[in-house]
């Protein structure tokens, strides 16, 4: 049997609200990209504080919608046959649904209806909520009103859905790359037990979703899955809202959003698409703003607690299964320890206090505990709080609670703790940060590995490293990482983005060398590639700085070089005042506003309003109210079954607890729910470049690369940050340019043999000669064109490539044809062979373009007319 994989489910990606004429009920029609499959809610508007959904589970196609719809619309009018007096009305179109919320009177429903493509994964789509709809659900003649419903509608709103929220249909952005890919490769006798149990289970909730494996003539039983994860709430924002209706619809109904960065930057590699993508996973659980929020809760939950994780995959090839794709992970998060800073006196620095004492290192251990779960060893720890007077007590608290918890863990799988005062280390003018933390980044990246969905690698055969045998990971049937690096500072946000950034670096050096672009897992500052990085990454800490602070980065990469502009200094006090001013007037606003999103503060009548608490303690703080059943091991301090696997996450082990999260479904393999193809180029309707390739690239290497003739394009080329955008040769000599060129051919890849072109071109300069007379051997012998089409040296339009060799100072590459038709040559090509019906349809292309437009046929306009429809109708 030939078995497939693949993580593309059918989603409904368009949603329309429709109503009947006495409104006595909503319906909720979706459908998949194709508008082929259709799915229908019914939601009841007479129950003033009950929530009543209807999901017959039913699969109908266009034509079968279209009668349901005008049944309903001809039972609900008022006489029938009377124009005018429709029964069904079209109340909003969408994209997705947010979920369900209920205040003092009856429920809303939230719904995406504006979207921007912001990043593409293998062809799955992640795109940014630009606008949301909230309606209110019951019908005003049953609706029971609240003095303070409007408030509380205002305090849910001031959650911006349109800032930095994202989802997508068919990829799981709650889990990794890597922890995604890793559920494709499971044992096949436990795809087998899950495959049987779904099977039983869908056949008790409806017959139409019954497996279907079919059989070509001549060819084996082929079989494709479908697979649906169990998304890891930790970092859905819309969990709560969509709790109410989770087993009550069809998992295609329920999309779940995350909250913190996405952004996408695109690196050519002498015309090779290499995409860098930055996605950021903000925690739901003890989720708030700075002062409001910091240390741990009592179940392990820190504040600021961000995964970020950069995925570096060859945008040539979309697929998961034939293309190449490389992630790396790291997180950020507040010392998980019991404290907070006092707020009720206004000062920019307020002391740090430990709230309560914690010996035998409780919320630590549970901390830990969820990221050994997560990770798997070794959880690498650097700290970079500063060590002075007003952080002694944190910095000194933090030890102990590792040293406690290292002493009952294997040694070869103790958490690794790295104190390192950033603050007081920049501050030296003999020392640099970055050479610093390059060093820890080096060894961090070498201990913890990275994943890549290959598990042999061509490059280090080809192009051997010394220190590509160190690296560290796993190996079964592709390379995966185990362990995380886990960086703080007091807030997480400088200091931790400067460093996150120095190993993302070290990472991506490794991934691009991994992938075969480099040859040498080695990135320099100063070129197109890593000033791409660096402003993804900015981008990424202003985000985050903005969620958590209220404020963009005071300090950035640039501060920590000592290049940052005079400039920068006035900004950075302008920001420090920004953030002072969001902490000291904005943040309990928007600290209600997230309780109220997550429904950690749910309204009612029988207890204080929202506004009237004196502090959110115990809403974050759950378990402390309740007597714990069984108490927790001080010593045994991780879960069951996590020791056994280790240095592998548990989360990723091919395990029956797991394969319970996940839903495996056989489909037809000619269904186009599961085609990437289908879902991405639309073939079934007409559309545009503009459309397809619409994505809100966050930059390119094409920005940051000198727009003069002449220079190597490689983006690995190190360059002067004044030289970026200007005339590089003009102040350089031919020799100062053959040096800086050889200098940079190991840090290119070499050109493909194929590519060479000879050349008839006689003119060849005197600055492609050494001193001994012999033709330099350059990475990039490409003379580039200016943009009036001829180059800076020559006027001619071939490309002119020499070589030595031992018996010929100068000899021209002969390149021998390697296609298939005997008559292919840069001079004539053999013509295809075209039919008469394609024939046709050219020259009646043409002729319309002309003017002459024939006339139609019959079968030309019932084609229209069924598109127009099918389209608009």
């Amino acid at each position: 049997n030939l078995i497939v994989f693949t993580m593309h489910i059918y989603t409904l990606k368009a949603l329309v609200i429709i109503c009947t004429r006495y409104i006595s009920r909503y319906f909720l029609v979706g459908s998949n990209q194709a508008q082929t499959k259709h799915r229908v809610l019914k939601i009841d508007r007479t129950e003033p504080k009950d929530l009543v959904i209807i999901d017959d589970k039913h699969v109908y196609n266009q034509q079968e919608v279209r009668e349901l719809l005008g049944r309903l619309d001809l039972g609900n009018r008022t006489k029938i046959g009377q124009k005018g007096s429709s029964g069904l009305s079209r109340a909003v179109s969408a994209f997705g649904m947010v979920g369900f919320v209920r205040f003092l009177e009856g429920y809303y429903i939230v719904l995406i209806t504006k979207r921007r493509k912001m990043a593409d994964i293998g062809g799955h789509s992640i795109y940014k909520i630009e606008d949301t709809s909230m309606i209110y659900i019951p019908n005003d003649s049953v609706r029971v009103t609240h003095p303070d419903e409007a408030r509380y509608v205002r305090i849910f709103q001031n959650v911006d859905l349109s800032s930095n929220f994202y989802f997508s249909y068919s990829y799981d952005l709650s889990h990794s790359l890597q922890y995604n890919l890793t559920l494709l490769q499971r044992p096949y006798e436990l795809w087998l037990s899950a495959a049987s149990s779904a099977e039983e289970e869908v056949h008790t909730r409806s017959k139409q979703d019954s497996f279907d494996i079919f059989e070509d003539e001549g060819l084996p039983t082929q079989v494709v899955y479908s697979l649906q994860n169990e998304p890891y709430y930790k970092y859905v924002w819309n969990g709560k809202l969509l709790e109410r209706v989770k087993d009550i619809v069809h998992h295609d109904w329920l999309m779940y959003i995350i909250h913190g960065f996405c952004g996408q930057s695109k690196l050519l590699i002498y015309g090779r698409p290499v995409h860098i993508t930055l996605i950021a996973r903000r925690s739901s659980k003890f989720a708030g703003t700075r002062f409001l929020k910091r240390g741990a809760n009592c179940e392990g939950d820190v504040a600021n607690e961000v995964e970020t994780e950069q995925i570096v995959h060859d945008a040539s090839v979309m697929s998961f299964t034939a293309g190449s794709y490389s992630s790396y992970v790291q997180v950020r998060g507040s010392v998980p320890l019991y404290w907070s800073q006092d707020i009720s006196t206004m000062m920019p620095k307020p002391p740090i206090r430990l709230d309560q004492a914690d010996p035998y290192a409780h919320v630590a251990a549970l901390h830990f505990d969820q990221m050994l779960q997560r990770f798997g060893s070794p959880i690498i720890i650097l700290n970079l709080v500063k060590v002075t007077q007003m952080f002694t007590h944190l910095f000194e608290s933090s030890i102990p609670a590792v040293i406690n918890l290292n002493q009952f863990l294997p040694p070869d799988h103790c958490i690794d703790y790295i104190a390192w005062d950033m603050a007081r280390y920049t501050k030296s003018k003999l020392c640099n940060v970055l050479d610093r933390l390059s060093m820890i980044a080096e060894n961090v990246v070498k201990r913890t590995g990275f994943f890549i969905n290959r598990s042999s690698f061509y490059c280090h055969t080809l192009r051997p490293d010394d220190r590509w045998g160190d690296v560290g990971g796993h190996i079964i049937s592709q390379w995966t990482s185990t362990g995380v690096l886990r960086t703080n500072c007091v807030d997480c946000l400088d200091r931790t983005n400067t460093a996150q950034f120095m190993v993302g670096k070290c990472a991506l050096a490794y991934q691009l060398y991994a992938l075969g672009m480099i040859d040498k897992p080695k990135l320099q500052f100063d070129t197109d590639c890593v000033r791409l990085f660096e402003e993804l990454y900015e981008d990424h800490g202003d985000t985050l700085s903005l969620q958590y602070g209220g404020s963009q980065l005071v300090h950035r990469v640039k501060t920590y070089r000592k290049i940052a502009p005079w400039t920068q200094h006035s900004k950075d006090i302008m920001q420090t005042l920004s953030r002072y001013y969001s902490n000291a007037f904005s943040d309990a606003d928007r600290q209600d506003a997230i309780n109220l999103f997550l429904q950690v503060y749910q309204p009612s009548d029988s207890q204080p309003h929202l506004w009237e608490l004196p502090t959110d303690f115990y809403l974050h703080q759950k378990s402390t109210m309740a007597l714990p059943q069984e108490r927790r091991s001080y010593t045994l301090w991780w879960s069951e079954g996590i020791l056994s696997y280790l240095p592998v996450a548990y989360d990723e082990v091919s395990c029956e607890e797991n394969m319970k999260k996940v839903i495996v479904k056989r489909v037809n393999r000619f269904d186009e729910s599961i085609d990437i193809y289908t879902e991405f180029f639309k073939p079934y309707e007409l559309t545009s470049f503009d459309d397809t390739f619409c994505i809100a690239m966050t930059n390119s290497a094409r920005e940051f690369m000198p727009k003069t003739v002449g220079v190597d394009p490689s983006p690995f080329t190190v360059r002067k940050p004044e030289e970026t955008g200007k005339s590089v040769l003009g102040n350089k000599s031919s020799k100062e340019e053959t040096l800086l060129q050889r200098k940079t051919a190991a840090s290119a890849p070499p050109p493909p043999s194929e590519e060479a072109i000879s050349s008839t071109s006689e003119d060849d300069s005197e600055e492609d000669r050494d001193d001994d007379g012999s033709v330099s051997q350059r990475s990039t012998p490409i003379k580039l064109l200016t943009e009036s089409g001829e180059s800076s040296k020559t006027k001619s339009k071939f490309i002119s490539l020499w070589y030595t060799c031992d018996k010929c100072p100068r000899s021209i590459i002969t390149i021998l044809p390697v296609s298939c038709f005997t008559e292919d040559s840069i001079y004539a090509v053999s013509p295809p062979r075209v039919d008469r019906d394609s024939q046709d349809v050219f020259e009646s292309h043409v002729m319309t373009g002309q003017g002459q437009v024939r006339a139609l046929c019959r079968d030309d306009m019932l084609m229209y007319r069924e598109y127009v429809k099918n389209r608009y109708m």
